[in-house]
């Protein structure tokens, strides 16, 4: 009689806790689902700021503007 009433206890107790990391699954899930769209939106603000495009090659002054612009919609997008 003890004896099943331990392995019910247990049976108990390893459902309980599947039931948990299930939970823990789906609630890890459903934040990375929402990060996911708010990396989305982050996106589209920062190319609504009409990013400067660098072209490539060596232009050492260009590469700066470009790098100066990009840290200003940073800036204003408060990415520090």
């Amino acid at each position: 009689m003890a004896q099943r009433a331990l392995a019910d206890a247990m049976k108990l107790m390893a459902n309980a806790m599947a039931q948990e990391a299930v939970s823990r699954t789906a609630d890890r899930v459903a934040q990375e689902a929402r990060r996911g769209g708010e990396d989305e939106l982050r996106l589209e603000r920062f190319m609504n700021n009409k990013p400067p495009i660098f072209k490539g090659g060596y232009d050492p002054d260009g590469a700066q503007t470009w790098l100066e612009g990009i840290e200003r919609i940073f800036g204003a997008m408060r990415c520090q």
